[in-house]
């Protein structure tokens, strides 16, 4: 399967980090799983992938409020992670997308720009081998509103010294297409796992 960029040239590019450079989100799933196993929580996959780019502490919050339960926010969200920490070593890139960071490393500046901590992305890329392609990353705790809001696209722009106008994001979610759009920014969607694989 091959991306379909849009046309013109881009003065940098945004990546988002899970589901789109690292094919992470079956991992992070079965990490939130067994997490929430310990708390009796159900996670359903379409509710999980509907809610990508969502901060983890959210996300929790979130169940709270579904289920009718009071789980602590930052042990299960700190649990959670480290669950999927010892997952890391079966972590795979998505080619399709490491093909454009390839083709323009070095012409260009990338942003990761996440939802998730820094901690996680820093341990996803280092794993994969390509946490040295971006000059800037842009994490939960950097900013204030999460997608679809776009300041943490707008901080990672003025972090590159790039307009708008001229970044291209990469992005797997509808939430995280929809802050490219508020942001000004042209975007390309990455499908979910079950597409890429069947293409």
């Amino acid at each position: 399967m091959k991306l379909r960029l849009p046309l013109g040239s881009f003065g940098a590019y945004l990546f988002d980090c899970d589901g789109t450079i690292a094919d992470s989100m079956p991992l992070h799933y079965i990490a939130w799983k067994k997490a929430l196993a310990e708390w009796n929580c159900t996670f359903d996959e379409q509710l999980f992938y509907a809610l990508g780019g969502t901060p983890v502490a959210e996300i929790v919050s979130l169940l709270n409020k579904k289920h009718g339960l009071s789980m602590p926010v930052e042990s299960v969200s700190s649990r959670k992670e480290n669950l999927y920490m010892e997952l890391l070593p079966q972590l795979k890139a998505v080619p399709e997308v490491v093909e454009h960071i390839d083709a323009q490393h070095g012409r260009i500046p990338f942003a990761v720009v996440s939802g998730s901590t820094r901690e996680s992305v820093t341990a996803s890329l280092d794993s994969l081998k390509l946490l040295d392609r971006f000059d800037t990353m842009v994490c939960a705790g950097d900013y204030k509103k999460s997608k679809p809001d776009p300041e943490c696209f707008l901080l990672a722009a003025s972090k590159l010294g790039v307009a708008p106008e001229s970044c291209l994001v990469f992005e797997d979610t509808d939430m995280g297409i929809q802050a490219a759009s508020a942001a000004g920014m042209a975007s390309v969607k990455i499908p979910p796992p079950w597409e890429r694989g069947a293409a």
